[in-house]
């Protein structure tokens, strides 16, 4: 059973590479969508550069899903080895990743609320002007049209993956 756990954090692991691969690819032209939006809105495409808002794979949009796949690695290694802190680890990080994934999930849902109240926390008079869900929408147009499936693809199998592993490293 640790095998299947492993092979499930191993999974895990690409889905949330997935991420940054994806932004690294086409977050150049979803910048540039967003830009040209804004631009359609009298809002300086500027604004963006200035907040230190991104499309692409820097900062964060990198370093967190490298680090949930490094920790998803190291724990499914220790999984095949047979270490009997794997199962610990398991419990501990599979469960992390679970709710991880449930908080971007809801990110994703509730976006053009949580980006107008983040514009506006910045203080920013003209980001606070911008009219987010068609801003949003053009970035996401600049996206091809299977990201959406892939999102769907990695959303389950970072559920099922990480539901597994945890139900693998618990039955005898």
């Amino acid at each position: 059973m640790n095998t299947l756990a492993a092979v499930m954090q191993l999974l895990v692991a690409v889905a949330f590479v997935s991420i940054p691969v994806v932004r690294h690819r086409y977050g150049p032209a979803a910048k540039a969508a967003a830009e040209a939006e804004l631009r359609r809105q009298n809002v300086r495409p500027q604004v963006l550069e200035e907040n230190k808002l991104r499309f692409d794979a820097g900062g964060h949009e990198t370093a967190a899903p490298a680090t949930v796949a490094a920790i998803m690695i190291v724990t499914a290694a220790l999984n095949i080895a047979g270490v009997d802190l794997a199962q610990l680890l398991t419990w501990i990080f599979s469960s992390a990743v679970l709710l991880m994934n449930a908080g971007i999930v809801y990110s994703n849902l509730t976006a053009v609320k949580s980006v107008e109240a983040a514009f506006r926390r910045k203080g920013d008079p003209e980001l606070a002007r911008v009219e987010v869900a068609p801003f949003l929408k053009a970035a996401e147009k600049a996206f091809p049209t299977w990201v959406q499936a892939q999102t769907y693809v990695r959303n389950t199998i970072v559920f099922a993956g990480s539901t597994i592993a945890l139900i693998a490293v618990t039955l005898p």
